[in-house]
């Protein structure tokens, strides 16, 4: 493998990294932020407040995406492979 075809191939990891990551951190940031208005609305001040309904729309959204997570990095795994 040449320099440019590993380059090529990190930039498509980091790419891909960010294309299956993306949706859970965008939805668990915005769960966080929605929480912690409210807990500054009301003056609760609980830590662990945010950890279940986190937990709850995480697992929510791997539920729906985890098939398309699965076969996408399935297919680029066997591109790689398939480089060697």
């Amino acid at each position: 493998m040449s320099s440019s075809e590993i380059s090529e191939l990190m930039y498509e990891v980091f790419v891909l990294s960010v294309k299956l990551a993306g949706p859970v951190l965008v939805i668990s940031l915005l769960i966080g932020v929605l929480i912690s208005i409210l807990q500054a609305a009301t003056q609760i001040q609980e830590q662990t407040l945010t950890f279940l309904p986190k937990l709850l729309v995480i697992g929510l959204v791997l539920v729906f995406t985890g098939g398309s997570i699965l076969q996408q990095l399935q297919e680029f795994t066997l591109r790689v492979f398939r480089m060697i």
